[in-house]
């Protein structure tokens, strides 16, 4: 079993594309026998996600902070629900139960989740996976912002940093062939300048 963290927006006035590709995510995961880590709320795209692995008979971990849960937004259904501190402690608490990171179209808080375990990626503190589902060409800008990091040597192209997604299968064809490596050191020599 691998267990999958998803990153994703708990917004319900997302557009239904949006939600279609959660549920299909969920139903793969469920039909797969591998487990969801994700951050535990009954809302958006992550009640979708979450309810259509458990309506596939998939194992779902929901993590969320405590004044989330006091909100009566938790997914109280989920087969382990952990609640934590804060934000902080959520992220670190997905961070250690998951086997590999995707992240699903989302806000700020899906965005921040991302860009902590990229950086991660990035110093080596970890080799899993990480995937963009890039439903309706949803990542695109920011891809573009990344490709002007790159560009601006604010951040050194690396191949294995994350893959691009273009819907389920291609998600999961990135992740069952999935060798971890190295990243290079994210610091620039002098020659490379």
């Amino acid at each position: 079993m691998t267990t999958i963290c998803v990153y994703c927006s708990s917004s319900d006035a997302v557009a239904p594309v949006y939600l279609a590709a959660a549920r299909d995510l969920g139903t793969q995961i469920a039909a797969r026998g591998d487990a969801l880590v994700y951050g535990g709320a009954d809302l958006g795209l992550m009640g979708a996600l979450a309810r259509t692995v458990h309506a596939g008979g998939g194992r779902v971990v929901g993590v969320i902070p405590h004044a989330f849960r006091e909100r009566g937004i938790a997914y109280e259904a989920a087969d382990e629900l952990i609640v934590t501190r804060d934000l902080r402690e959520r992220k670190a608490q997905m961070e250690a139960r998951a086997d590999a990171f995707v992240a699903l179209p989302g806000g700020f808080g899906t965005l921040e989740e991302l860009l902590e375990i990229l950086t991660l990626r990035q110093l080596r503190t970890h080799t899993k996976p990480v995937v963009l589902l890039n439903t309706g060409d949803f990542y695109a800008p920011l891809l573009a912002l990344f490709a002007h990091f790159y560009r601006e040597h604010f951040a050194k192209p690396f191949d294995g940093l994350y893959h691009v997604a273009a819907d389920v299968p291609d998600l999961f064809a990135y992740l069952d062939t999935y060798r971890p490596t190295v990243a290079p050191s994210k610091w620039f020599t002098p020659d490379e300048r």
